[in-house]
C-alpha cells in the first residue's frame, strides 16, 4: 500500500516511474546482436534429458541450426568447442542485487552482480523485489525494474515478497500475474517483526497463488525460536557471529519446511522451498514429495539449495577472526557437519532439491561490522552467483556424485521450467535463446576475491580451486566470455527484463491452456511434435514455438499465461524417444535409452 495514494495499478503508475511502462529504447549499435553469425563446433551439446556430439549455428540471438554438415552464411565466427561441453547458460533463481536490508544495502549491484554472473556462465538471474510491510508490492516491483533496466549485463526476471497480507495486497499479487510478468511470490516465516508472516497469512497468501496460478516461494525458518534463542544466547553473554547458527539450529529449519508442506499440500498450491541450507531440512522436503507423490500429487513440492551450501560449510576456525566469521553469516545458516554439502549433493542427485541457487546477497567488511558485539545485527548474506556453476561442477561431477545432463538441470533447465521460461531458456534447441556457456572440464580456476568479478571484498570460497570453467559465454548471440576472460561486449544494458508467465506447466499440469489474448499471440499456440514423455508425464515441447522473444519491455503488456501448444497428435513421431546414450549405439526403433525413460533425478521426480 502506498503511503499517500493506495495501491498503485497500471492506470495509476506515478509519473517518475512511468518511463517503465514505455517499450526499452533500441540498443546501441555495439549492443545490437541482428547481424551477429556464430557458428559452434565439434562439441558436446548437453541438454537435461541427453548429451549429443553436433553444430549448433546461432544468428539473432537465436539458435537456428543443430546437426553436422549444416549449410552456413559466410562471414560466421567459427569456435571450436572441440573436448568440451556445450551447454545451456546457466539460471540462477536466487539472487538479492542493491537490496536494502538489516540497515544496509548489498554492495553488488545489477550491473556487477550480472557481469560476475555471465563470467561464470549464468546468463540469466531471477531477483526478488521485497517490499517492506504495508508497502505496495507493484510500487516496490516498479522500484528495481528503474534499478536494474539499463544496468544488466544479462537477462533477469522478478519474484515478488509478500510481507503482509491485505485484499490490497491480494489485488496486486492479480495485476503483477496479468500484467507486469511476475509468477513467483516468496513469504517469510523468519525474519519476525521484519518480513515475517503468521500461518493464517501464509495460507491465504497459497490460496492467491493457487488461484492466480503463481509459484509460492518459501522461506523456511522458524522466526518466533530465533527471536527467543537470540535473546538468550546475547543474556548468555554469546556475541560472536557464532550466536547465528546456534539461534536457528537445524530442527528449527526443518520444522518449517514440515509447516509449509503441509500448509501447500492442504491448498494443494506448488511450494518451491528457498536456500534449503541443512540435512534435516532437506530430508524433510524430500519426505513430504514423495508422501505426496504417493496421493498423486508429484508437482506439488520444489527445493533449492545454495552454491554456499554445497561449496563450504560453518568451520571452527571461521570463529578465530570476526571479520572471516561474518563473511560467513547468511540465513538459514551455514552448518557446522562437514557432511551437509555432500548430503544435500545427492539430494539434488536422487531429485529431492531440483535447483541451486546462489542468493548472492554481498556485504562488505565495514557493513558487516555493524555487528560486533551482537550477532543479530551482521547483515545476512554472501556470494556465489559468479561462482556458483564451477562450485556445482566441482562438488558434483568432479566428484562424481551427478552427470553433465544433472549439472544442466540444476544450473539452469529445472529453473527455466518451474518459472516458466523453457525452452526459449534452459535448453539448447533450435528456437531457443542463443544463452550459451562453452564448458571447459579441463582448464581449472582458484577462487579468489582478489580476482573474482564481484564488488564485495571477500569470498567465502577463498582458495577453492575447481575444475571446470566456462571458457565461452554468449549471451543473446554475443560472445561475452572468451578463454575464460571477459570481453568489452559485455556491456551494461545487454540484457532485459523478461517476463514469466503464470500456469508454469510442471506446477500445473492439469491447468487447461489459456488463450491468447489478441491475435499478436494466436501465432504462438504452435502444434509441435517434439513433446517430451517422461513415465506419462508431458512437459512442454523442448523447441520453443516461434522466434519470438519473450522479452517483456512494456510491463502492462499482456502475458501468454501457458503456451497454448497442443499436446502431440496420435501417430506423430516423438522425436524424444531415441535410444541415444553416452554408452550406446543410437537406434530409433529400439527401446528408450535410461536417460530418457529415467530423466536426471530418477524416477522418484515423476515430472522432469
Amino acid at each position: 500500500m502506498d503511503a499517500t495514494n493506495g495501491p498503485i495499478t497500471a492506470s495509476t503508475v506515478p509519473s517518475d516511474l512511468k518511463s517503465l511502462m514505455a517499450p526499452s529504447k533500441k540498443l546501441p549499435f555495439h549492443l545490437q546482436s541482428s547481424h551477429t553469425r556464430l557458428l559452434i563446433k565439434n562439441g558436446t551439446v548437453v541438454n537435461a534429458d541427453k548429451m549429443e556430439e553436433m553444430d549448433l549455428y546461432i544468428e539473432d540471438g537465436i539458435i537456428k541450426q543443430l546437426g553436422r554438415n549444416m549449410i552456413i552464411p559466410g562471414g560466421t565466427r567459427t569456435i571450436d568447442a572441440k573436448s568440451m561441453y556445450v551447454m545451456p547458460g546457466g539460471i540462477d533463481p536466487h539472487t538479492h542485487l542493491e537490496f536494502e536490508f538489516m540497515g544496509d544495502k548489498s554492495v553488488d549491484d545489477f550491473y556487477t552482480g550480472t557481469r560476475a554472473a555471465v563470467s561464470g556462465g549464468t546468463t540469466m538471474i531471477l531477483d526478488f523485489a521485497i517490499p517492506k510491510k504495508d508497502e505496495s508490492l507493484i510500487n516496490t516491483y516498479m522500484k528495481y525494474r528503474k534499478l536494474a533496466d539499463g544496468k544488466v549485463c544479462c537477462d533477469y526476471g522478478l519474484h515478488v515478497g509478500i510481507t503482509s497480507w491485505s485484499d490490497s495486497v491480494k489485488n496486486e499479487m492479480s495485476d503483477l500475474c496479468k500484467m507486469y510478468g511476475v509468477n513467483s511470490f516468496k513469504f517469510f516465516l523468519a525474519y519476525k517483526d521484519l518480513y515475517m508472516i503468521n500461518d493464517e497469512e501464509m495460507y491465504h497468501c497459497l490460496e492467491a497463488c493457487k488461484e492466480l496460478g503463481a509459484v509460492a516461494m518459501v522461506h523456511a525458518e522458524n522466526g518466533t525460536i530465533i527471536k527467543e534463542n537470540t535473546k538468550k544466547l546475547l543474556k548468555e553473554g554469546i556475541t560472536g557471529p557464532e550466536g547465528h547458527e546456534l539461534s536457528r539450529p537445524e530442527e528449527v529449519e526443518a520444522e518449517a519446511v514440515f509447516r509449509a508442506c503441509v500448509f501447500a499440500n492442504q491448498v494443494k498450491c506448488p511450494l518451491y522451498v528457498v536456500h534449503v541450507m541443512s540435512s534435516s531440512a532437506g530430508k524433510m522436503l524430500a519426505q513430504k514429495r514423495r508422501e505426496y507423490q504417493q496421493r498423486s500429487v508429484p508437482h506439488l513440492l520444489f527445493g533449492e539449495t545454495l552454491a554456499a551450501a554445497l561449496g563450504t560449510y560453518w568451520k571452527p576456525n571461521i570463529c578465530l577472526h570476526f571479520e572471516d566469521a561474518a563473511a560467513h553469516v547468511l540465513g538459514p545458516p551455514l552448518r557446522p557437519d562437514p557432511s551437509t554439502p555432500t548430503e544435500l549433493m545427492k539430494l539434488l542427485a536422487t531429485g529431492d532439491l531440483q535447483t541451486v541457487g546462489s542468493d548472492n546477497c554481498t556485504f562488505n567488511a565495514k557493513q558487516k561490522a555493524l555487528g560486533i558485539g551482537d550477532f543479530s545485527k551482521i547483515p545476512n548474506g554472501v556470494n556465489g552467483v559468479e561462482d556458483r556453476m564451477s562450485i556445482v561442477w566441482e562438488k558434483g561431477v568432479t566428484a562424481g556424485i551427478i552427470d553433465p545432463t544433472q549439472f544442466v538441470a540444476i544450473t539452469s533447465t529445472n529453473a527455466a521450467k518451474i518459472f516458466n521460461l523453457y525452452p526459449k531458456k534452459g535448453r539448447i534447441a533450435v528456437g531457443s535463446d542463443a544463452d550459451i556457456v562453452v564448458w571447459n572440464p579441463k582448464r581449472t580456476k582458484k577462487i579468489s576475491a582478489k580476482t573474482h568479478q564481484q564488488a564485495v571484498d571477500y569470498n567465502i570460497f577463498e582458495g577453492t580451486v575447481v575444475h571446470g570453467v566456462a571458457e565461452y559465454v554468449i549471451v543473446k548471440g554475443r560472445v561475452c566470455v572468451e578463454e575464460a576472460e571477459i570481453k568489452a561486449s559485455l556491456s551494461r544494458g545487454l540484457g532485459e527484463f523478461v517476463q514469466t508467465p503464470v500456469f508454469p506447466a510442471i506446477a500445473y499440469p492439469d491447468a487447461a491452456p489459456i488463450k491468447a489474448e489478441n491475435k499478436d499471440f494466436e501465432d504462438e499456440l504452435l502444434i509441435l511434435d517434439d513433446e517430451i514423455d517422461f513415465d506419462g508425464v508431458t512437459n512442454a515441447g523442448d523447441s520453443p514455438s516461434s522466434g519470438r522473444s519473450s522479452v517483456c519491455s512494456v510491463p502492462g503488456s499482456p502475458v501468454s499465461h501457458r503456451s497454448g501448444r497442443a499436446l502431440r497428435k496420435e501417430g506423430q513421431r516423438d522425436l524424444h524417444s531415441s535410444s541415444f546414450s553416452v554408452s550406446s549405439d543410437q537406434a530409433e526403433d529400439k527401446k528408450p535409452s535410461i536417460r530418457v525413460s529415467e530423466p536426471p533425478g530418477g524416477r522418484s521426480t515423476g515430472f522432469w
